[in-house]
């Protein structure tokens, strides 16, 4: 705990607000997240209208990110960063209003494909970060923001289980949209600009005054090796992907298996992020200067272990047994997404940071896409009942994935920064 105050205090106050804005944002986005299957099928006229608008409405924004990440990206390169986090807190919270009157699952999807191409916001975020952060260590930097948006799925979710038990279904979305309205307006009035022009013009100056020969030394060796970058994008896409195959079925599922009332389905789904909020500072340490080929062996370690631990989720008659295995499940993921997100960034130059996260997490929707498809496939070929042993098979894949990866591109130098 001192070690984790000790880093929020460095990057105070920038970093808090970004951290407080990140975790109040996606909080409210995830307050509907666990739900959206229950109310799919409650407006559902039949079962095939189901099946495909339960796979449109989380496959629908996801799609339109991707469409959009990239273009965003380079536009926060271009105009800042900070402009491309407002555009996407307002586009989240007009199509929350919008989509709370919906009561056509067609209208719905088509809201929430709207919702992502004008969204966009935790790319544009990280990019700020490093650059009002200079760069420095991205792995603790990234991890922090991904705790803060696993913070808000936590509480967001449970939110929205107590709002559901009490109230109709647009509640949640009319109240996401409200506070993702407040958000935009916070981040507007209380970011500051990062002076990168200062910043360039610095480094013009230093290269015009500095000998032809030192600056060969300060080249970054990252830079010089494409070949990484799509290593690391195609590890991330596998172990997303592993993740997100019960996004739909995870409601249906602990109704049917335990007869669990929305807010315990709630916390239960937060669980994973609760765990994910204290592994992933741990793993950022751990990975501190560690070479790439100890990281992508390490993730595919993880991977195995995740394989184990879903495997047992879907065998266990217990809620509280569950929501534990559900827990370390996120312990573990805290170990990947982030650490790898973290090397990502550090191959590429800082002023292209906005375009690489942008593409990156156009790739990363994609395998969210395929995660969600393969989800509802088992659920309507298999059942419910075996999403879990689809979710440890996925894992299986990625296991293989990381291990191929890792012995197949060159070693990166051991130390970073």
């Amino acid at each position: 705990m001192l070690k984790a105050a000790a880093l929020l205090r460095a990057y105070t106050p920038v970093f808090l607000l970004l951290f407080g804005l990140q975790f109040i944002s996606m909080g409210a986005m995830e307050m509907s997240g666990p739900f959206w299957a229950l109310q799919i099928k409650a407006l559902s006229p039949s079962d095939a209208v189901f099946g495909l608008a339960s796979i449109g409405v989380y496959i629908c924004p996801m799609l339109g990110i991707s469409l959009t990440s990239a273009f965003w990206g380079r536009m926060g390169d271009r105009y800042g960063n900070r402009l491309m986090m407002v555009r996407a807190l307002i586009g989240l919270a007009v199509t929350q209003l919008l989509i709370a009157f919906a009561q056509d699952v067609w209208i719905i999807l088509v809201l929430r494909f709207l919702q992502g191409a004008c969204a966009g916001y935790i790319a544009p975020a990280q990019a700020y970060a490093v650059q009002v952060n200079s760069g420095r260590d991205r792995a603790s930097l990234f991890a922090w923001l991904q705790v803060a948006t696993n913070l808000g799925s936590l509480g967001g979710a449970f939110a929205g289980g107590l709002i559901l038990d009490a109230m109709p279904f647009s509640a949640v979305n009319i109240t996401a949209g409200a506070i993702c309205a407040l958000c935009a307006l916070a981040a507007w009035i209380t970011l500051p600009i990062p002076t990168v022009k200062s910043a360039k013009s610095k480094a013009t100056l230093t290269e015009r005054d500095v000998p032809p020969a030192p600056a060969k030394i300060a080249s970054p060796p990252l830079q010089e090796k494409p070949a990484p970058v799509l290593g690391l994008l195609v590890l991330i896409c596998a172990l997303l992907a592993s993740r997100m195959v019960l996004q739909v079925p995870f409601s249906l599922y602990m109704v049917r298996v335990f007869g669990a009332d929305h807010w315990i389905i709630g916390l239960s789904y937060g669980l994973m992020a609760c765990g994910f909020v204290i592994g992933a500072p741990l793993w950022a340490r751990f990975f501190k200067m560690r070479s790439l080929g100890f990281v992508l062996g390490a993730s595919s370690a993880i991977a195995l272990a995740c394989a184990a631990v879903t495997l047992l989720a879907g065998f266990s008659t217990s809620v509280p047994v569950f929501a534990a295995l559900y827990f370390v499940w996120g312990v573990l993921l805290g170990g990947t997404t982030p650490v790898l997100t973290a090397r990502l960034s550090q191959a590429t130059a800082l002023h292209r940071q906005g375009e690489i996260l942008g593409r990156a997490q156009s790739f990363q929707q994609i395998a969210s896409i395929l995660g969600i498809a393969s989800g509802v496939a088992c659920m309507q070929l298999l059942g419910v009942d075996a999403a879990f042993s689809v979710v440890a098979a996925c894992y299986l894949l990625s296991f293989f994935v990381g291990l191929s990866i890792k012995f197949k591109t060159s070693l990166l130098p051991n130390r970073i920064g």
